[in-house]
């Protein structure tokens, strides 16, 4: 079947992005996986460059909502003391940034997915986390049937190039301006 017959039938395996420099990537993606899970399809996150347990949609999801299978990767970028972020990239984050790509290539294999997230895949790749070559091989092994949501800044122009829908959620304005701290349950 064509690209575009499969289009036109409404079918699964398109590829999306969401990018830009506003708040909303990840929780776009959420939703999407919530929905996708509410019609009896199964999804897995892997969460590229979320080390840590920060993320509070992480527990209820795992709780309550069996069809989403949740794979996080990447080293605790917040410091338990200060909380403040690590910025940077190290020789750990590069491994962590393998791990996640090679998840991604065992939920590929065992077919079991009807969605698979990359949450922070294109930040990790415009980060120098993982290899952008290395991602761009992952879409060309994807199963047709699997719809693949790429989220994160700078989404490198071969991803967009590749997607099937982009997002570019723009920053218009954030309360992290005016000094107000990331909040629990609406930021992670």
């Amino acid at each position: 079947m064509q690209h575009d017959d499969l289009k036109r039938q409404g079918k699964w395996g398109l590829i999306q992005v969401y990018t830009g420099n506003g708040k909303g990537k990840t929780t776009a993606a959420l939703g999407t996986a919530l929905r996708a899970a509410s019609v009896g399809k199964h999804v897995a996150i892997v969460a590229f460059d979320k080390g840590g347990e920060h993320y509070s949609e992480r527990d209820i999801i795992r709780l309550r909502i069996p069809e989403i299978e949740f794979f996080p990767t990447g080293c605790d970028r917040i410091d338990p003391v200060t909380g403040t972020f690590r910025f940077g990239v190290t020789g750990e984050d590069r491994r962590e940034g393998e791990r996640a790509l090679s998840i991604v290539k065992t939920l590929f294999a065992e077919a079991g997915h009807d969605m698979v997230v990359l949450d922070e895949v294109n930040s990790s790749a415009a980060l120098g986390i993982v290899n952008e070559a290395d991602v761009l091989a992952l879409l060309d092994a994807k199963p047709s049937h699997v719809e693949l949501v790429l989220t994160g800044r700078n989404a490198p122009p071969s991803f967009i190039g590749r997607a099937d829908l982009v997002s570019d959620v723009m920053l218009v304005n954030h309360y992290f301006y005016r000094g107000e701290n990331a909040r629990e349950g609406i930021d992670y």
